[in-house]
């Protein structure tokens, strides 16, 4: 049941990015949907097992522990996300400075009217 909340909020974050122009805000959604990529593997991951992967004489035996595996691999992605935002909003500032908008479409008919 709670996959379908991760689903939500992934749908939200795709359609932020699909369907606002502005560009700021674009990144703030792919930063939703990146949110609840991660959540879904992490929630998914701890499906394994029931107990903590800390190794300890108070562990209680046969009880088979959660894979700690998906949850180091999402604390990669979660850097490779931040560094991804901090790029695109480096990349909008500079689009800003040079067209004065933030809105995709104006940006989009401007450099189509330089091409031509």
């Amino acid at each position: 049941m709670s996959w379908y909340l991760i689903a939500a909020i992934f749908v939200v974050g795709i359609w932020g990015v699909i369907a606002i122009p502005n560009l700021i805000k674009k990144v703030i959604a792919l930063s939703i949907a990146n949110s609840a990529i991660i959540v879904f593997f992490v929630y998914f991951g701890s499906l394994s097992g029931r107990t903590a992967p800390i190794l300890s004489p108070d562990a209680p035996a046969g009880v088979p522990p959660v894979d700690p595996l998906p949850q180091a691999l999402m604390l990669t992605a979660i850097v490779v996300g931040v560094c991804i935002t901090a790029l695109a909003l480096a990349l909008i500032y500079r689009l800003y400075k040079r067209y004065g908008t933030l809105d995709a479409r104006t940006i989009e008919r401007a450099v189509w009217e330089l091409d031509e």
